[in-house]
């Protein structure tokens, strides 16, 4: 279901930190099951996987995501050994308009990546953009549409800088990061889960208007 050809064979970009972005690493046929499946998600934020409910084609690429091979590959791209790190796996389904605001992600993490499950992306905000500096958004090296089967990955630093313009709506992607140790994981898990149920008590604060 996923294709790890075009992951292996892109150019890494160096500067201003090590990313990539590949694209068709998934068949139409495939995509389309896979968001058939989806989960059901109504409001913005980030989900643990373990919170949510799918059907067997989105349990299908789960698996292909944590498997050896795309941990190998991966990491082969980026020069680190990412056998045997912790996984963290979190989805989107909503944006709200703040989100896309500029940050690196938290140390905690070695490598983040993002498997886009959206159509073709044909609106102005929401494209994902790699930036050279912590304070321009439009200070970028590389602008990364949505697309389905789009897979866009960095290795975390201090200068993994990254954003993206207001969208609101519908906006889908799963997110994993592998992260520097099973502590590591259930701090950034806890924080997850804690977001999400805030989400389910309070939906009036999560309306991205």
């Amino acid at each position: 279901m996923l294709n790890l050809q075009p992951i292996a064979q892109v150019k890494v970009a160096e500067e201003p930190f090590k990313f990539f972005a590949a694209d068709g690493t998934l068949e139409g046929a495939d995509l389309s099951a896979i968001n058939d499946d989806f989960p059901r998600i109504e409001r913005p934020g980030l989900y643990p996987l373990e919170t949510l409910s799918y059907g067997p084609a989105f349990a299908k690429l789960i698996e292909e995501v944590k498997g050896p091979a795309l941990a190998k590959v991966v990491g082969e791209k980026f020069g680190v050994d990412l056998t045997g790190l912790p996984l963290m796996i979190t989805v989107r389904g909503q944006a709200q308009a703040k989100d896309g605001r500029i940050h690196t992600d938290t140390q905690d993490k070695v490598v983040t990546c993002l498997l886009y499950l959206n159509d073709k992306w044909d609106k102005g905000g929401g494209r994902l953009r790699m930036l050279r500096k912590g304070d321009d958004l439009d200070d970028y090296a590389a602008e990364i549409p949505p697309h389905g089967g789009v897979f866009a990955a960095f290795k975390v630093g201090e200068k993994s800088w990254h954003g993206h313009k207001p969208f609101v709506g519908q906006r889908r992607y799963i997110m994993f990061n592998w992260v520097r140790s099973d502590a590591a994981l259930s701090r950034q898990l806890g924080r997850h889960k804690w977001s999400a149920r805030v989400k389910n008590i309070l939906p009036f604060f999560y309306k991205g208007a």
